[in-house]
């Protein structure tokens, strides 16, 4: 296998990264659920721009990267002092070993004093994925206390069938289900019989991509109070936003 070769080489990355946070909001209070840790370039640049540098030879090294630089960049922009918990994107394809690719960041959380359950680490159903392989990584993962996320539900390969196969913690509703919702029936009937599923099933859903405050009276009128987008606040780098000063946005239900 590629990545545990990888691993055995020790073969790094020939550039740096930096993080960007992007806050998901309970809606209700203000107050943030979580952070998703986000990968930049060191000089900033955008996730495709860093992603266009990874090789086959390199994932592992580059997943492996991008958990240590959220935990350390979230500790180092005080994380900790909140009640929120950290995301992280992670990639099943470059974890050849649930128990093996977690201990460094096992190692690194422990160094900055992160709690294992304020962390999420989510994965996207965007990419085709090994369910038996995947499965065990979220099996693993619980047992050490993370929690685990599905991203973009309702944009991907498997759909209904990853709810079945995977019990993630938490699901993410995909932007494109979103867009449109507060003018769309269908959008809202479809997103309305999802959430119930969700919740019948004992998931956590968030909502993402909520770009206009329609988008978000219609959601929360649904029942879905955690959400993240545009609208509520963009990513920063190696910084934590809070919820918007605009008045308008003071309350969603």
């Amino acid at each position: 296998m590629t990545a545990c070769s990888a691993c055995r080489s020790g073969k790094g990355l020939d550039f740096g990264i930096s993080t960007a946070f992007q806050p998901i909001f309970d809606v209700r209070s203000g107050e943030v659920f979580a952070y998703e840790a986000l990968v930049r370039g060191d000089a900033g640049e955008s996730a495709p721009q860093v992603l266009s540098r990874v090789t086959e030879d390199t994932l592992y090294s580059f997943d492996q990267a991008c958990r240590v630089a959220a935990i350390k960049n979230a500790a180092a922009a005080g994380l900790l002092e909140t009640g929120a918990r950290l995301s992280i994107n992670f990639m099943p394809n470059a974890v050849y070993s649930p128990l093996a690719c977690i201990r460094l960041t096992l190692e690194t959380a422990r160094q900055v004093g992160m709690p294992e359950d304020r962390l999420i680490f989510e994965f996207t159903e965007n990419e085709r994925l090994d369910t038996g392989h995947v499965r065990s990584i979220v099996e693993a993962y619980r047992k050490l206390g993370f929690a685990t996320a599905l991203d973009d539900f309702g944009a991907g390969y498997s759909g209904l069938n990853l709810l079945a196969d995977l019990q993630t913690d938490i699901v993410k509703l995909d932007m494109d289900l979103i867009r449109g919702i507060d003018s769309s029936q269908p959008r809202r009937q479809i997103v309305y019989a999802m959430v119930r599923l969700l919740e019948d099933m004992g998931r956590t859903v968030v909502a993402e991509g909520i770009e206009t405050r329609g988008e978000m009276d219609a959601l929360a009128d649904i029942g879905v109070h955690l959400m993240q987008g545009f609208l509520l606040a963009r990513p920063t780098l190696d910084g934590l936003a809070q919820w918007p000063e605009d008045t308008q946005l003071a309350r969603a239900a």
